[in-house]
């Protein structure tokens, strides 16, 4: 695997963070990322909990202290910690819903190499993630 291209992007105040990185994964052409850094507040947040099924509203300013997973124009799988007004850190799946304040500076770093794909998990019922190694012929191995 090669490290591919850094992208930076600032989003601004009132995009929704979630739609905003699976666009720019679209307009990146990104066949597989991961997200080094996302920094920023949001003026309200939507998460999604642990068991997969319960979406919480978050109905306040929160700072963003974590953002991690990976992105591509396909696929994007994204958890997010928030620090609340009075400190205190809730997170979870993102989902649409976090909608950016002032700022969140993102950064993402490209993998050559490799492209996510996705298939249907019978167990978990989800579309899991299918890393795929490029290879010189074909573009996959």
């Amino acid at each position: 695997m090669m490290l591919g291209r850094i992208i930076c992007k600032r989003l601004h105040r009132g995009e929704d963070l979630l739609l905003a990185i699976k666009k720019i994964a679209i307009e990146e052409k990104l066949e597989a990322a991961i997200v080094l850094s996302g920094v920023g507040c949001v003026l309200e947040a939507k998460v999604r909990d642990a068991r997969g099924v319960t979406i919480r509203m978050i109905p306040e300013h929160c700072e963003i202290v974590s953002l991690q997973g990976t992105v591509s124009a396909t696929r994007t799988h994204l958890h997010i910690a928030l620090a609340k007004e009075d400190l205190s850190t809730v997170g979870g799946h993102l989902v649409e819903g976090c909608i950016i304040n002032t700022t969140c500076e993102l950064v993402l770093q490209e993998l050559k190499g490799y492209t996510y794909g996705v298939r249907l998990d019978e167990e978990t019922g989800y579309d899991e993630i299918i890393f795929r190694e490029k290879t010189d012929d074909d573009g996959s191995k």
